[in-house]
């Protein structure tokens, strides 16, 4: 249907809205146990009917049970849900109140998530993009603390936020659950509390039960490492400073080195979004991708949370006020009437509607998309992600003239290796056009990463009706000497049909560990098909004049669908892209552009010369530019 059709209303939509409510408000009672739950079954026990875990009912020490006591206990090692409407007191967001933790729908779902992998035996592992105000953050430390009062001794835990003072409220949360927690269920001599440890100010432990919990934050680092813990609750990572000295990579590398791969281990990376491009975007999109990641994602729409909803009295005048977004809320999103009436009063106190998605998501989609600032739009960058997926084949290349022997005569060719730093996803085709291009970055693994791309032209598919687009068909991306990376450059470009060789030389001609245009006239005297632009001088030049133009046809071209590609870090360098305040282009801070910029030099210098340039500019007014072929 096309958007801006009119989305009839059901005729049956007040007899559906009954039945999504009715579901929703189902009664859900922990102390007995959820009856609609398909994973509990019916147990009779001193007179009252439960729905306990199929576990519990198949555990032999359930026969053994006499008194209600002991039965409450053996039930808390099964019963996550019941442990903490039993256990557990929180207080009232709305009311202020001390009040038993009963799991809302949102959290309900998520500890069974978690409740899958703890009965499989398996690491607990999870990514959570998280909505407000429906208790994600306490859900997993309630769910923690379970793991360390009921089922280990000796287990240690770290809480990590953005700030301290964030850490130190979660575990505050903790603590109040300690001091709460019935004496009749406490079997250790000491008192449910916690207790400071060995003078650590950020480590308290709870004896008896000997587990530690520690508090840290992205911006101190080394408090991290060589700490011994089993389970991480690691908060708001998307706002984790990412700099030089602070590295959300590295820190998540400090804290999971230290965690087994074990039952009841666990890492929960949770935050609400902060943009596209920046880690936790990076690893929620890598969590997406079969293989790829340990962790499960988790996500919670605004529409599964029960205070957003208001009453309707008539459905049809509603329906009536709705835009063809809000309509869909009831069709595709399975939303009640009385949410749709919500978000459609919510949304008018939103400037546009972008702002109500970034507050209010219904998909991961909208949560990330929160920026004004980003140069490619979403969707389109999603649409060419639909191409991309892990290459077959991973190695290096070997043979051929290097800089050890320049006048090699054997030929270049493609070793697999699996810690090899190139990707192939088609190897070379006989009588196919290619187009290598080089981004040149540091030596240093800390420094921006060297990139060569291969473009498959597809010249000759044009006149056999077949898909003609250009396609990214391999990459070399790493760190290494800028005299190797040419000469590797080189082997790329013969390996694939003697490829016409872009270097973007901006750092050749300006660093002095270039050696000026040394490396570059070196690579020409030894490899014939190199780009030279209109001054005469082998390279291509990206300067203040060239890259509004490169970045305006590659915002065309992704737009336009113009051209195939493979790799996934390309979407996310677009997706992480942005139109600084001086009208310059950029990848946010903490993140690279170099694959990005490899496929801007190439699509711009093949539709220059084909000619079918989405973006029009005059090469020869740019400065230091010239057609080249």
């Amino acid at each position: 249907m096309n958007k801006d059709t009119p989305i009839a209303m059901p005729p049956d939509i007040a007899e559906e809205n009954a039945r999504r409510l009715a579901k929703i408000n189902a009664p859900y009672h922990p102390l007995t146990g959820d009856s609609n739950d398909p994973a509990r079954v019916p147990y009779e026990f001193n007179g009252t009917r439960y729905h306990l875990p199929r576990s519990m009912t198949e555990s032999r020490q359930l026969a053994k049970v006499a008194g209600q006591r002991d039965f409450n206990m053996l039930r808390f090692k099964y019963d996550f849900e019941y442990w903490a409407a039993a256990c557990v007191r929180i207080t009232d967001k709305i009311t202020g109140a001390d009040v038993p933790f009963i799991l809302n729908r949102p959290q309900r779902r998520l500890a069974r998530v978690l409740e899958r992998m703890r009965e499989a035996e398996e690491p607990l592992r999870v990514i959570m993009l998280k909505a407000r105000q429906w208790g994600g953050s306490t859900l997993v430390q309630v769910y923690f603390a379970w793991i360390q009062i009921v089922h280990r001794t000796n287990w240690n835990s770290l809480i990590c936020a953005h700030v301290k003072d964030t850490a130190a409220t979660i575990r505050g949360m903790y603590s109040k659950l300690l001091s709460r927690y019935p004496e009749e269920y406490w079997e250790e001599e000491c008192k449910a509390e916690f207790k400071p440890f060995e003078r650590m100010t950020n480590t308290r432990v709870i004896p008896g039960r000997e587990c530690k919990v520690t508090i840290c934050s992205s911006e101190n680092q080394e408090a991290t490492r060589g700490m011994d813990c089993a389970m991480a609750h690691l908060s708001e990572v998307a706002f984790w400073k990412d700099s030089t000295q602070h590295n959300p990579a590295d820190l998540l590398r400090s804290v999971v080195s230290g965690i087994a791969r074990k039952p009841l281990s666990a890492i929960v990376m949770e935050s609400t979004a902060n943009g596209v491009g920046n880690f936790f975007h990076r690893e929620w999109m890598r969590a997406g991708r079969p293989g790829e990641s340990d962790k499960t994602r988790f996500f919670v729409p605004w529409h599964e949370i029960d205070i957003y909803s208001e009453k309707v009295a008539d459905p049809a005048k509603l329906w009536e006020e709705l835009d063809n977004y809000e309509r869909s809320l009831w069709t595709e999103q399975g939303c009640t009437l009385e949410a749709v009436r919500w978000y459609h009063e919510r949304r008018k106190e939103f400037p546009d509607h972008c702002s109500m998605m970034a507050e209010f998501p219904s998909t991961p989609d909208e949560a990330f998309a929160t920026t004004s600032h980003n140069v490619f739009g979403h969707d389109e960058v999603e649409r060419l992600r639909r191409d991309c997926y892990p290459a077959p084949l991973r190695g290096d290349m070997t043979g051929g003239p290097s800089h050890r022997n320049p006048h090699a005569e054997e030929p270049a060719c493609f070793t697999q290796s699996n810690s090899g730093d190139m990707q192939v996803w088609h190897k070379p085709r006989r009588g196919g056009e290619y187009m290598v291009t080089v981004d040149i970055g540091g030596r240093t693994t800390w420094s921006d990463f060297s990139v060569i791309a291969v473009i498959d032209l597809h010249t000759d598919s044009r006149a056999a009706g077949a898909d003609s687009r250009p396609e990214v068909v391999a990459q070399w991306r790493g760190h290494t000497d800028h005299d190797v990376l040419g000469w590797k450059a080189a082997g790329i470009a013969r390996y694939y049909n003697m490829a016409l060789l872009v270097v973007e030389s901006n750092m050749w001609e300006s660093n002095s560990e270039g050696h000026r245009t040394f490396i570059l006239q070196s690579l020409h005297r030894h490899y014939p098909n190199i780009y030279r632009r209109g001054s005469g001088l082998p390279g291509f030049h990206t300067n203040v004049s060239t890259k509004p133009a490169l970045i305006a046809n590659l915002l065309a071209t992704v737009r336009d669908a113009g051209y195939i590609e493979h790799d996934h870090q390309a979407c996310d360098e677009m997706l992480a892209y942005e139109q600084l305040p001086d009208g310059t282009y950029g990848a946010r801070r903490g993140c690279h552009d170099d694959v990005l910029m490899t496929r801007a030099i190439a699509l711009y210098l093949y539709q220059e010369r084909t000619g079918a340039r989405r973006y029009r500019v005059n090469l020869e007014e740019l400065e230091e530019c010239g057609r080249g072929w």
